[in-house]
């Protein structure tokens, strides 16, 4: 497959409605300073195509590939001026004591995307554990320059865990065909599925000890895949329960509480405008918009585009409002690991209680939970649930992704 671009530069996203990507920092060397781009060049049109928001700017992003001639429609001055530029192939990541293959697989959808192995410098059949990521459209390749806590979290698990990992691209992602902003929930779990098939076909795999460890949306399809493909453990890290309906009605309360609303206010908002909203989308699978149409007064209280939500189609969210998830935790017979952050203000603490209730129901004895103290969805600690919604900066603790490795050293038998 065609290495992702690297662009080797700092462009702003277009923001408040206004079309263009701003130039904001270019680096030295780069195709783009010896095309001639300058900062402060706002980026109108590549290939063609108008930069008119954030998606369309995203989705271009996606498709821009290492070597290709790249044209850009460039306004500097209140003037027009065209570039060519051929973008430099992102640099594959590396680990010290590690083997790295960049593989692919294509899924029933016919899409075909990118995964990656990584294994420790060892013969004989080795433990594995796949990783599956959030709902979002942010990449699992840990690639030089790349920062921040989940790269982080996805580093250490590859280079202390002692096992072979497993990671897969969603459609539109990284190298991957397809574009996920308009890729669906069942177009994810396929291509899930068709990857787990390749890692069990590995000879260096040992196909016994296999887990599967999944994050926010992943968490919630970890038990699916471990009952699908007879895994051998479950860790889910900041996973939800309930229906997809029920679960964006407590976010909507948490925001409201956050944003010191008073009980009486909450139920009169939640009852007038948040009800009809989500209800109309996930259960009647409208659109936003077409919601919106029907009852105006909700445009006041809909922050969502009109067919997206978290970047995400609302296809994607009407399929996995009818998928019977949490009945996958009835199936379990596997050991199951659950990390939740105290401070997660995404996803609650009683759906976690919930699957543990259900596993003691059903006879399953080999369960832990651990919350972790101040953490929140996005593997930071804060001092409150408030100061994350608030996006203020928190703290990365290498005690979770430890934790993980623990637990899945654990369930291997390393």
């Amino acid at each position: 497959m065609q290495r992702r671009a690297s662009l080797e530069a700092m462009i702003a996203s277009p923001t408040n409605n206004k079309p263009g990507a701003i130039v904001k920092k270019i680096n030295d060397d780069s195709p783009l300073q010896k095309a001639g781009v300058l900062p402060n060049d706002i980026i109108v049109a590549v290939n063609g195509t108008q930069i008119a928001d954030e998606d369309v700017w995203s989705d271009i992003l996606y498709d821009l590939r290492g070597g290709e001639t790249t044209k850009l429609e460039i306004v500097r001055n209140q003037k027009k001026v065209q570039f060519q530029v051929a973008f430099n192939e992102r640099p594959k990541e590396t680990h010290e004591g590690l083997e790295t293959f960049y593989e692919e697989v294509t899924s029933i959808y016919g899409i075909t995307q990118r995964i990656i192995i990584t294994k420790p410098n060892k013969t004989g059949k080795q433990p594995a554990v796949v990783l599956i990521g959030g709902l979002s459209c942010s990449s699992i390749e840990v690639y030089p320059t790349r920062k921040g806590n989940w790269v982080q979290t996805i580093k250490d698990l590859v280079e202390k865990s002692g096992m072979v990992v497993m990671r897969i691209e969603k459609p539109g992602v990284g190298d991957s065909e397809g574009n996920c902003s308009q890729s669906d929930f069942l177009m994810d779990l396929e291509g899930y599925r068709a990857a787990i098939k390749t890692l069990k076909s590995k000879p260096y795999v040992d196909t016994s000890k296999i887990i599967v460890y999944g994050s926010s949306m992943g968490s919630a399809i970890a038990p699916l895949l471990a009952n699908e493909f007879n895994l051998a453990g479950v860790i889910s890290d900041g996973t939800f329960f309930k229906t997809w309906f029920e679960h964006m009605l407590e976010i909507e309360r948490r925001i409201l509480e956050f944003k010191g609303h008073s009980e009486s206010e909450i139920v009169a908002l939640l009852n007038k405008y948040y009800i009809p909203l989500y209800y109309g989308m996930l259960i009647k699978k409208k659109t936003y918009q077409e919601v919106v149409n029907e009852y105006p007064a909700l445009s006041e209280f809909n922050y969502h585009p009109p067919n997206h939500m978290y970047g995400r189609p609302v296809r994607y969210y009407q399929q996995l409002q009818n998928f019977d998830l949490a009945g996958q935790w009835e199936k379990i017979k596997v050991p199951v690991r659950i990390l939740r952050g105290e401070h997660d203000w995404i996803m609650s603490s009683f759906d976690n209680q919930m699957i543990i209730n259900v596993l003691k129901r059903n006879g399953h004895t080999d369960h832990i939970i651990h919350e972790y103290p101040g953490l929140d969805h996005w593997n930071t600690i804060h001092d409150t649930p408030k100061n994350s919604f608030e996006g203020k900066e928190g703290v990365w603790d290498e005690g979770t992704i430890n934790i993980i490795i623990e637990w899945a050293r654990d369930m291997v038998g390393l």
